[in-house]
């Protein structure tokens, strides 16, 4: 495991060969799996679970109830929410739960609402809102993301 002086990691259950680059913040009770590249400008919070082999580029922030499995790419600067109406010192009982599915890719920018399901090995387009749970091996884009193709297995 590798983490950049310049980051703030609090957790210890991070998995061997992950990276951990500069001015990034981890809290306590995340749990990162294996072989992981978290890159700079990241912010993990507590109740998040993140599998082997995931890549976070920079400007991602992970908010509590996501959960994200193995072999996923989330590109720059894509913007997960976890409360579908969020008010300034209002906070839910519990947060909505996202799932990432194992080997989705995430185009940079792209927004994804609270309480989806992005299923086995789907795309999202750069820019693009998602909306609705993604079916898997799906291509998804625009606003509000649509699919526009399957991918072959």
């Amino acid at each position: 495991m590798m983490i950049h002086s310049l980051s703030d990691v609090q957790s210890k259950n991070i998995g061997k060969n992950t990276r951990v680059w500069q001015f990034s913040v981890i809290l306590k009770d995340a749990i990162i799996g294996e072989n992981c590249n978290i890159c700079a400008h990241t912010l993990i919070e507590n109740d998040v679970v993140i599998g082997s082999n995931v890549t976070i580029k920079s400007g991602v922030y992970l908010w509590d109830n996501i959960r994200i499995e193995d072999d996923v790419f989330i590109g720059p600067c894509v913007a997960f929410t976890n409360d579908k109406n969020p008010r300034s010192k209002q906070y839910p009982e519990k947060y909505l739960q996202t799932i990432i599915k194992k080997g989705a890719s995430i185009g940079a920018n792209a927004t994804i609402l609270p309480g989806l399901v992005l299923g086995e090995c789907c795309m999202v387009g750069a820019g693009s809102v998602v909306t609705k749970n993604v079916p898997p091996h799906s291509v998804v884009v625009g606003n509000p993301a649509k699919v526009i193709r399957l991918i072959e297995k």
